[in-house]
């Protein structure tokens, strides 16, 4: 896959592959109640998934990064481990076949819920809700136990 510029938080815009970093969670939308149920996990269970050999964990929404931002402090106010990126543009999950009609409930394309493990540049794993409005397989102690 090509690099893309996205909007990491802790940063200005810049161009980064993140398909070659190990585990990706991507969310239909900040601050949406499946969405801010389902990423604690990942922050709580952060070390679990080292310890699985997870090297890196980000979150991936399409949503500005200012919006990202404040959803990142919300959910962490303390700091976290896991990495941020808005994909404002939904380039990432659209290059990906992630994309999800959500205009009558968010107002526009947002990503499907998804988790992919990928190990340098092979993804391993890809599972996506068959409902984006639920966190089933992509919940983090599903996910934990799978690796």
């Amino acid at each position: 896959m090509q690099s893309l510029s996205l909007s990491f938080i802790y940063c200005a815009p810049s161009s980064a592959n993140v398909v070659t970093k190990n585990k990706k969670v991507g969310v239909p939308g900040a601050f949406t109640p499946s969405c801010s149920s389902q990423v604690p996990g990942y922050i709580e269970k952060y070390n679990e998934f080292k310890e699985k050999g997870i090297n890196e964990i980000y979150v991936v929404t399409v949503n500005d990064a200012f919006v990202t931002k404040a959803w990142k402090e919300k959910l962490a106010p303390n700091g976290t481990l896991v990495r941020f990126i808005s994909d404002d543009q939904a380039l990432f999950v659209s290059a990906l076949g992630l994309i999800l009609d959500a205009t009558v409930n968010l107002g526009a394309p947002r990503a499907k819920r998804f988790v992919i493990v990928s190990n340098d540049d092979v993804i391993e794993r890809i599972i996506v809700e068959e409902d984006s409005s639920q966190v089933t397989t992509t919940a983090a102690d599903s996910v934990l136990a799978s690796l």
